[in-house]
């Protein structure tokens, strides 16, 4: 009956094997249906492999790998979560979600995250009761075999995953990936544990060996809560702040005398921008409405991300002079002196840079 189970756990491993080169095929279509497809497929090769971890706990009642397959358990409902929130970032703009819905990312983050920690934890006492109550293990390197074939499968999905959490500025994408690499770290700390204990004998270190995952988990599942706050409470994007900056500073014309109060916000793969920008005050609204649809253009251009400019134009002032990059300026009250590197520091303030120390 075991050498039955053991069976189907390889063939199961060999279709998972055979669904992740299925998706790296090339792609005809980007964007949400292309993130829908490897959601899915995701959570295929994860029923498989939370199967063959269970299968694997049967054979061995090993608490090691009880803690590899309840982690299964949190990758399949985190990754149906997933798929609904990518269905909802999907909706158009309505009247009451007018910067569209991409924001639920960050709620999948956090469930996702949750549920990891909540794992962790119960991983962590039933692992610390059986160090104290300790029951038989068996059939070790047959479990051992399974796990570490689903650690590897689970190492090369998440490595895809987050690869095209990149190419699609997907939030979601990034932290069901980086929870299947953590879930394969976990699998070569188990598997390294449980070669230890084969040779050894000692079964006790089955138990700390639990505990010790078990506390990782929960490190893990808490860094994903907190990313998923962050994006929630708005925190500062100085990543893409620098991204946005340096764009600017390449592209930067003559008349845009100063740029600052520019703030990042995510909604999904989106991110909408705000920033003033000074220029002459003497430009007619039609130049006025020139500058700032170029300042749009060079970085939505350059940009690895979709990007909505607010643009606010503010007038020069006489004391913005002495920086001004403008040539033959007949208003001009003093001669330029100084010549300002945008930076994040200086153009994240809602000041103009002759109020602040640069």
């Amino acid at each position: 009956m075991q050498k039955l189970k053991i069976n189907e756990v390889y063939i199961s491993i060999i279709i998972a094997i055979a669904l992740f080169y299925y998706i790296n095929l090339p792609q005809n279509r980007q964007g949400l249906q292309t993130q829908k497809k490897v959601i899915l497929i995701s959570l295929v090769i994860g029923v498989l492999l939370m199967l063959a971890k269970f299968t694997a706990y049967f054979i061995t009642s090993s608490n090691s790998i009880l803690t590899d397959a309840t982690e299964s358990i949190v990758n399949i409902l985190a990754g149906l979560f997933a798929f609904y929130s990518i269905y909802v970032a999907a909706q158009p703009r309505d009247s009451n979600h007018p910067y569209g819905h991409g924001k639920v990312e960050f709620f999948s983050v956090f469930i996702e995250g949750s549920l990891i920690v909540i794992a962790g934890i119960l991983i962590s006492f039933k692992s610390a009761y059986n160090l104290f109550y300790p029951h038989e293990i068996s059939d070790l390197m047959d479990g051992t075999l399974i796990i570490a074939a689903a650690g590897i499968i689970n190492y090369a999905l998440g490595y895809y995953l987050v690869a095209q959490s990149k190419k699609l500025n997907s939030l979601t994408l990034y932290a069901d990936g980086k929870h299947l690499q953590t879930d394969a770290y976990t699998s070569v700390g188990i598997v390294a544990g449980l070669i230890l204990i084969y040779v050894t004998g000692l079964t006790y270190l089955d138990s700390i060996l639990s505990i010790l995952v078990g506390f990782f988990i929960i490190y893990s599942g808490y860094k994903l809560v907190r990313k998923s706050v962050s994006g929630l409470m708005d925190e500062s994007d100085f990543d893409t702040a620098d991204e946005i900056i340096a764009i600017l500073n390449d592209h930067r014309k003559d008349s845009w005398i100063d740029m600052h109060n520019l703030r990042t916000q995510r909604y999904g793969p989106d991110l909408h921008i705000d920033c003033h920008i000074t220029l002459p005050y003497y430009f007619n609204l039609s130049k006025v409405h020139e500058e700032v649809s170029e300042v749009d253009k060079f970085v939505n251009h350059k940009a690895d991300s979709n990007m909505e400019f607010f643009i606010h134009a503010d007038p020069c002032l006489p004391e913005c002079c002495h920086y001004c990059r403008m040539p033959d300026c007949e208003v001009r009250t003093e001669n330029k002196r100084i010549d300002i590197i945008w930076t994040t520091k200086n153009v994240t303030r809602n000041q103009k840079h002759f109020t602040q120390d640069v």
